[in-house]
């Protein structure tokens, strides 16, 4: 249920204080002495007030994986990071394929109350790259499918690649390249490089993402279609996203905080927690995402948010699973490396972490302006502390967090998902669970 609040001396965009009113889960005022008999006051004296954040690239494992995560625990999380809306990816057992399949991820997601869940449906048949999934009925479902992707697996037939592009320009949809030729990353380990070599690691090397987004960005100015590159992860793929987008070619592509931020010289401890696919690269890799990002060449950051169960990841380099949890970190590590860094201002932020992924999905009522009119999805954050990364900073299920034990700046204090609060004083709001 909405209540009306009164959000007190925000710092809207970082720029000048002002109150911002909530009625009926919409932004009815902003200005400065506001009240209103009955509000909820929140002091936001000394706070950046964003628009709610937008993930394009979230695991929330159900159905089929609950032990790793849930939808429930899932945008828990995802309200603890300053989240108000998700897009969930369509690994779950059964894949996310079908309707039947993306309707019931809707309805968990509108149970649980934390945050708008938007599903991805799959390009192909169980995410095999053999026959398109039903990208229609997807598309026509309650959920209203518009980006597809086959998540950790690359669409690897160039002919299936170019028939989804054409079948979702008749709806508007987009399609979600997980960028990784699988013949040139066999049995890889990490990134191909000097610590791959050194440590005797199989390595997973750069062109093995630069071809496949080569070949896609052909494929979609051939027919005129957009496409999504997935957590874009080396220099020379933010050169060939900077020409295409020269081009005119319709192509968008996202980063994720660990690519901006971590480098593959953790790997040399084997500590399982920074292992991920597409790995982690090396430093001039994270320097050039970093400046792709600030001129816009990339749109979006996407937490690529991939909880496990403990036993997959305490166990031996070789045999651990790919993937880190980042909802509850991405904005103090976006703070970090790119808004410290002097590379972003906090209008910046929210252009490449509500706004613009809120577009590239088409979900309504997200990524929206703090304006009078406006569904009331707010992130209120800290910018001035900084603290130690614990477990407790964790509300999912799994713990898997490349940044346990790191310092980081910032925290976010309050979340609002349309007009309601999910996150009070950094505390989840643990009475929205039904």
């Amino acid at each position: 249920m909405t209540e009306t609040l009164l959000i007190a001396g925000a710092s809207v965009l970082g720029a000048g204080g002002a109150d911002i009113l909530v009625e009926d889960g919409v932004i009815t005022g902003i200005g400065t002495g506001l009240s209103r008999d009955g509000a909820r006051v929140i002091d936001a004296d000394g706070l950046v007030a964003l628009p709610g954040l937008v993930d394009l690239h979230t695991h929330l494992r159900e159905p089929g994986y609950e032990a790793s995560e849930t939808i429930l625990t899932g945008t828990r999380a995802a309200a603890a990071g300053g989240f108000t809306a998700v897009f969930a990816m369509p690994n779950t057992s059964p894949v996310a394929d079908s309707a039947g399949v993306v309707e019931q991820e809707l309805a968990l997601a509108e149970a649980a109350g934390y945050a708008t869940v938007q599903p991805i449906g799959a390009v192909t048949v169980g995410q095999k790259g053999e026959r398109l999934a039903e990208l229609g009925a997807m598309a026509g479902s309650r959920a209203k499918v518009r980006v597809f992707s086959d998540d950790g697996f690359c669409v690897f037939d160039p002919l299936i690649m170019r028939r989804a592009l054409e079948y979702v320009k008749s709806f508007g949809g987009v399609i979600a390249q997980h960028a990784q030729d699988p013949r040139l990353t066999e049995g890889a380990q990490m990134n191909e490089g000097v610590v791959s070599a050194e440590l005797g690691l199989a390595g997973w090397p750069a062109v093995a993402e630069e071809s496949i987004i080569a070949r896609d960005v052909l494929l979609a100015e051939h027919v005129g279609s957009r496409l999504h590159v997935c957590h874009l992860s080396t220099a020379g793929s933010v050169d060939i996203i900077r020409w295409a987008k020269k081009r005119g070619i319709q192509v968008t592509a996202e980063v994720t905080p660990h690519h901006l931020l971590l480098t593959d010289e953790l790997v040399r401890g084997y500590d399982a927690r920074y292992k991920v696919n597409p790995p982690l690269r090396r430093e001039e890799d994270v320097l050039a995402v970093r400046e792709g990002l600030a001129d816009g060449t990339i749109d979006v950051v996407a937490t690529d948010h991939a909880p496990h169960p403990g036993e997959s990841k305490a166990c031996e380099w070789q045999a651990a699973a790919n993937g880190m949890v980042g909802l509850e970190s991405a904005l103090r590590v976006v703070h970090q490396s790119m808004v410290q860094t002097g590379l972003l201002e906090w209008d910046d932020v929210a252009r490449v972490m509500s706004s613009a992924p809120a577009r590239i999905g088409m979900l309504d009522g997200h990524g929206e302006p703090l304006e009078v009119g406006r569904p009331a999805n707010i992130t209120l954050y800290d910018s001035a502390v900084a603290g130690t990364f614990t477990q407790a900073d964790l509300h999912g299920r799994s713990e898997n967090s490349p940044y346990l034990g790191r310092e980081l700046p910032g925290r976010v204090e309050w979340t609002i998902h349309n007009g309601v609060v999910t996150l009070a004083e950094g505390a989840v709001a643990e009475e929205l669970v039904r």
